[in-house]
Order: C-alpha cells, then structure tokens, then sequence
C-alpha cells in the first residue's frame, strides 16, 4: 500500500494499483511509515494522472514526490497538442525593476491588457501595431482583469483589497466593493462575470489569512451591489483562476496552495438560478506539482490553464506539472499541452479576430499561441 497525498491512499492487490479515497488523517498517521511502491500500475485515464499516476509514482520514494516522474513524462508524450495548439511566439518583454505579469484581458479591438503587479501597472499592448504602452501606473497591485458585456474594464486590485470596474471611455475607476461585514478583503485575484451581470471573484493573502481580513475564499457581487461569500476557508484552501462554462451552469476554481496536504487542484461547481455554488467535484488534480494559476475557457468548454514550473522554489511543490498551457476537456482529461519559455506561468486569454489567438503572461513576456476552437469572450452574453 502506498498512501497518496490529498487524502488519497494507493492500495495495491495482486500487483495492481487501486486509488481509493482516505482521511487526511489516515495520510498523516500512515506517512510515518511509508509502505512499499506495487511493482505495477493499473492503466489511468488522463482525468486520473495528477492525483494517481503522479503521485502512486513519486511517493514510491518518499511523501512529497519527485521531479518529472516517469508516469508523468509518459503521459505528456502521449498527448495530440498539435491538434488543439500551435507554436509559442513571443509578443512583447518587459523590462522593469520587477516583473511579474498577470491578468490578460482582450478588449473588442484586440488590444490585450495585462498587469505587472509589484510595479502596479496595467499594460496595454497592441498586436497589430506591435506598441506597448502603459494604461494605468497606479493601479494598487492589479492582479487579474475581465472586461465585462458592456466593455468595461473589472480589475482585482490586491493592494487595496478590492474590486474596481474601469470605464474605457473616460478612465473612470469605480470601486465595486473593498469590505464585507465591516473586514477588508485580503488580496482579490481574479474574476469572471455570468450572464446576469454577477461578478465572482476569489480573494487569498498569504499562507495564512491575516488578521482583520475576511478569510480565503470566492465572493460574489450581485447586480444590487450586495456581495456574498460563496466558498470559503476551510472548503477552499488558496482560491486562484476562475472562469464560467459557456452556458453558465458550470463554474470552474483553480485551487493553488504550495504546501503539502492542500489542494492544488480545479474544482467544478453547478451554479444555482440565485447564483450559488453546489455539487463540488474535482475536474483535474495537479498535485504534487505546481497547480494552475489563471485559465480561461474555449467555446466547447475545454479549460486552458497556465500551470507548472520550469525550476523548484522552495515549496512542496514538484516539476511533475509541467510549465505551459494545459487544455482540459469538459470531461476532465487532460487532452494537450505546451510549454512556455519563462516561470512563472500565471494566465491566459484569448483573442484576435478569431478568438483564436491565446495570449498568455509569463515571466517577464507577453506569448502568443494559435487554437484551434475559438474561445468564449468575456465581453458577449453568458461570459
């Protein structure tokens, strides 16, 4: 028997590995005393290989895994990328005292917005004149962006914990909401807005919340204005991406704590007429290595997430995710995959005249890759 992380302990029979479901407590108590790895594993599907074949095959040398299991690179190898994926072209390099980007946004025009946080501006970059500019350079550590139905501009703004909302057309910054029961939100992170005009966002300090701030968790401001929590610590442990299938029933939650035993995963929810989550599963589970940052949402529903490391950085977290764009079926299956030059990955968009143009942050780029379906735009009904 091998015990896997999350709660999942591997049993072996005959040889054979079963992955079957365990108490954090079981895990705690039986890592102690790691047990034999099964000589063999049984076939899993893609939907299964992060949290089984991963992990069955690192914690056959000890209880956090190691880099780029077998498993792993074999399953990578076998994927069909070409048919989903094109090549990785470089849009544009920032060179700043500190860089990390975040937050692609496209508006109608095809002008992408992205934000470089510790310098707290939001960029503005112009594929087809290929200039570059800066849209807003006081922007309190912007994080994500999401351009609502009528075009504006809705940006998590980490620095000030809140959520403000950008009119194009006058610059006017409207501050959506900043507190809830009298407690300032920790760091909003990113966001998506459904067909009737709500907007959910998920909000996360550090490792530990911070005292005085609301707890780690997804919110969700209704059209009057009220805000909601939706998800909470302890069911969600560091909420990331978010994003809304394409006919609304279905939203998806990038889980991305870096420390062990917590979930690095994306999470699926039904969405309720009043906009309440229920029904939580698990669609993809990355753990043990980096879970996924930002994604966003093709128009057949398949998830484009940003995950993965190129090096280590002194968390839990392995290499066996690698660094790039995984595209993700409805059906939880991993289906294709490519690598970006830069850690760290963080999030993507699309765009173009097609919607076929993924645009993604990573490092100290601006990336580019092709699809084959278009994506859902933020900017049309239902996004």
């Amino acid at each position: 028997m091998v015990v896997g992380p999350r709660g999942t302990i591997v049993t072996s029979r005959n040889g054979q590995a079963d992955i079957c479901p365990g108490s954090l407590a079981d895990w705690i108590a039986m890592s102690m005393k790691l047990f034999t790895c099964p000589t063999e594993t049984r076939s899993l599907d893609r939907r299964q290989w992060f949290v089984g074949v991963a992990t069955a095959s690192a914690l056959c040398v000890g209880p956090f895994g190691v880099s780029h299991s077998v498993q792993a690179a074999a399953v990578y190898a076998g994927l069909n990328s070409d048919r989903y994926l094109g090549k990785v072209k470089v849009e544009t390099a920032i060179e700043d005292r500190k860089v990390f980007l975040e937050g692609p946004a496209v508006d109608r025009a095809g002008i992408v917005y992205f934000t470089n946080v510790p310098m707290s501006k939001i960029l503005r970059w112009d594929p087809q004149n290929r200039k570059l500019a800066v849209f807003r350079d006081d922007s309190h550590e912007t994080n994500g962006l999401y351009f609502d139905r009528t075009g504006r501009l809705l940006c998590c703004e980490g620095g000030m914990g809140r959520v403000t909302r950008t009119t194009m057309t006058t610059g006017k910054v409207e501050v959506l909401v900043e507190s809830y029961q009298g407690r300032k939100f920790a760091k909003p992170n990113d966001l998506c807005v459904d067909a009737q005009g709500r907007v959910y966002f998920t909000s996360r300090s550090a490792v530990e919340d911070l005292p005085g701030e609301n707890p780690k968790g997804v919110y969700r401001i209704d059209t009057d204005g009220q805000v909601q929590p939706v998800l909470q610590w302890p069911q969600v442990h560091m909420p990331n991406g978010i994003v809304l299938a394409p006919d609304g029933k279905t939203l998806y939650l990038i889980e991305a704590h870096p420390d062990a035993e917590h979930h690095r995963d994306v999470r699926a929810y039904d969405v309720k007429p009043d906009g309440a989550l229920v029904n939580e599963r698990i669609h993809i589970n990355f753990y043990p290595g980096r879970s996924g940052d930002g994604m966003c949402i093709d128009a057949e529903g398949n998830l484009y997430i940003a995950a993965g490391l190129h090096k280590l950085r002194g968390t839990s977290e392995t290499l066996d995710t690698r660094p790039g764009i995984h595209v993700v079926s409805p059906g939880g299956e991993l289906v294709a995959f490519r690598e970006t030059p830069e850690d760290t990955i963080t999030n993507c968009a699309f765009g173009g005249p097609d919607l076929r143009t993924l645009y993604i942050t990573c490092g100290s780029k601006l990336v580019s890759l092709r699809t084959d379906v278009p994506g859902k735009p933020s900017y049309r009904p239902g996004g």
